[in-house]
């Protein structure tokens, strides 16, 4: 009996990692990274564009990462420092480079619903089809998760691949639906990936459409959109 309750607890622990948001796995340059960076890496977290130019001008490495894998460029996203992201870019900064977690900029955008500095690392390079974080997923799965609707437009027009299937065995329709919450924002996101191709009857690992999914969880209306 004792087994069998170490094995249930264990398994249920096991599915709660599993959906655990992305928004959770990133994680922004803390306190104490900020102590530990030198002038240039400071520079970029406090948005500092003309120290930023001059560090540039004077060969500022620009593949340097901190203790997380973060480049330059990671941690002017985190900021939200647009006007940095561009320099850094524009001196040959990789806009699709990966952090310890396994999300480039597009991502981190996407999951901060931050459209502005999305589209401008869509217009730096940045590529919506690389394959990001511990999920083996998209900007794009992330996006539809946290029902960011207008990122996902935004995504699936730069051409986000609209079927990819993570390794959870979900795409971002099936995501949309079992970790939304049928609220309009998740409407217009699952209206979006239709309009784009989404595969309506990809199912999940168990064989689940999302049809069948979203009258599980008795979404009305993404229901008779997925019926349509």
């Amino acid at each position: 009996m004792q087994i069998k309750t170490y094995v249930l607890l264990i398994t249920g622990l096991l599915n709660l990692i599993l959906v655990i948001p992305a928004s959770f796995a990133q994680n922004a340059p803390s306190s104490f990274d900020y102590e530990s960076y030198d002038q240039g890496f400071k520079a970029v977290h406090d948005g500092d564009i003309d120290q930023v130019k001059t560090l540039i001008k004077k060969g500022f490495p620009l593949d340097k990462r901190d203790g997380s894998k973060r480049t330059a460029l990671h941690i002017a996203a985190y900021q939200s420092h647009d006007k940095i992201l561009s320099l850094l870019a524009e001196a040959g900064g990789d806009i699709n480079a990966l952090e310890y977690m396994r999300y480039d900029v597009i991502t981190i955008a996407a999951v901060a619903n931050d459209i502005e500095l999305m589209n401008l690392a869509l217009k730096l390079g940045g590529n919506p089809s690389n394959i990001t974080s511990l999920y083996d997923g998209t900007a794009l799965i992330a996006a539809a998760h946290l029902g960011h609707d207008e990122v996902v437009k935004s995504l699936l027009e730069a051409g986000a691949p609209v079927n990819h299937v993570n390794n959870l065995g979900w795409t971002a329709l099936i995501e949309a639906v079992v970790l939304g919450d049928g609220s309009k924002k998740y409407v217009r996101t699952v209206r979006h990936l239709l309009e784009h191709d989404a595969d309506r009857n990809l199912p999940d690992r168990n064989g689940r459409t999302p049809l069948q999914l979203a009258k599980s969880h008795g979404y009305s209306e993404i229901s008779k959109l997925l019926s349509n």
